[in-house]
């Protein structure tokens, strides 16, 4: 039975995991650092890397506890070698590089986005494995907005991006325009479920042109500028200020749901591969989830999403991606550095 340690430090979440080929994942924890950046509305890398540095250890040696594992029972040790922070990125490249010369074991270099991307594949096998390549996968995070076509692991062509800011930096700076604190994607969702879904109408970025790339920024100005034209006429009484909250967060939420779906649409359509998955931590929206999955099956297509507490950065999703690079020869030298900007079409492709 091969077994990998997984270790993800790549921005705001420590992860560490242990994942099995035969008996799927063992065990994970992650340290979320939302309260050490809450207080800045944003990362701080800095400090990312310090706690990182921090919690690294004391997690490994929980997870190896769970999991029933020692060294001597682990077949490689995968870190997450980019994109991300670099300081982030340093400290997990250190550190499991460091365990693998210890332990004698092979260094897996792992690609961030890759290890989102394959993520559902990974709760599919452990269930019925109907996920299979090829398929389309919707990258949705704080850093990233991605639809990628994967043709086999490492095979990935990217259809469509952002061009300014990612699906997760919109919901954190909308956030933080109406107060809702940080981060800004749950605190959006949450305030969303009381907002009235006819008040406001926000536009749907880049839907009106052929393509599949994204824009995020306009969004986020159109709240600020909605907030600004109605916050005087709701101003007398509380209840009216938290009701325009909700209400321009229900629109926001909607138009980011909405241009979403139809660039999946397109994408469907355009490549006739009925499979999509969707990961990365905005990813566990649950409106979002509910609106793929109902308007992907009126194509014949199927949406696959990982379970919530996946969605966000974990060590899983780094195990798993570095027992594919284990069987396909993946180690790497000794010497290391980490690539805080890589693209996922660079990657080398495993098997035929």
């Amino acid at each position: 039975m091969v077994r990998v340690l997984g270790i993800e430090s790549s921005c705001d979440e420590t992860g560490v995991a242990v994942y099995c080929e035969a008996r799927g994942l063992l065990a994970h924890a992650v340290y979320s650092q939302v309260d050490i950046h809450a207080v800045y509305g944003g990362v701080v890398p800095e400090l990312a890397s310090r706690d990182h540095i921090r919690r690294l250890v004391p997690l490994t040696r929980k997870v190896l506890t769970r999991a029933g594992c020692g060294p001597g029972d682990l077949d490689g040790v995968a870190y997450t070698h980019g994109p991300g922070l670099v300081g982030a990125l340093l400290v997990g490249a250190a550190f499991g590089r460091s365990l693998a010369y210890a332990w004698s074991l092979p260094a897996l270099p792992v690609h961030h986005m890759e290890g989102h991307l394959l993520s559902p594949m990974m709760a599919s096998s452990e269930r019925d494995g109907s996920l299979d390549f090829p398929f389309l996968a919707l990258l949705v995070s704080g850093g990233h907005t991605l639809l990628v076509l994967a043709s086999r692991i490492g095979c990935y062509e990217v259809l469509g991006e952002t061009l300014d800011d990612a699906v997760g930096e919109a919901f954190d700076k909308t956030a933080a325009l109406l107060g809702l604190g940080y981060p800004g994607g749950p605190q959006i969702e949450r305030v969303a479920t009381e907002g009235n879904p006819s008040r406001f109408r926000f536009p749907r970025p880049m839907t009106d042109r052929p393509g599949l790339d994204f824009s995020f920024s306009g969004l986020k100005t159109f709240a600020r500028n909605t907030l600004r034209d109605h916050q005087s006429e709701a101003a007398p009484r509380s209840e009216r200020v938290e009701g325009l909250r909700a209400d321009i967060a229900r629109a926001f939420q909607d138009a980011v749901i909405d241009t979403v779906r139809i660039k999946c649409e397109r994408a469907v359509r355009a490549t006739g591969v009925r499979s999509l998955v969707v990961s990365g931590g905005v990813g566990a929206n649950r409106a979002m989830r509910e609106t793929l999955t109902v308007r992907m099956a009126r194509l014949d297509a199927r949406v696959h999403f990982p379970p919530p507490e996946l969605c966000t950065d974990n060590g899983a999703m780094i195990a798993y991606a570095g027992l594919q690079r284990l069987r396909a020869g993946g180690e790497r030298a000794l010497s290391f550095g980490v690539r805080p900007r890589w693209s996922l079409e660079t990657l080398e492709p495993t098997g035929p």
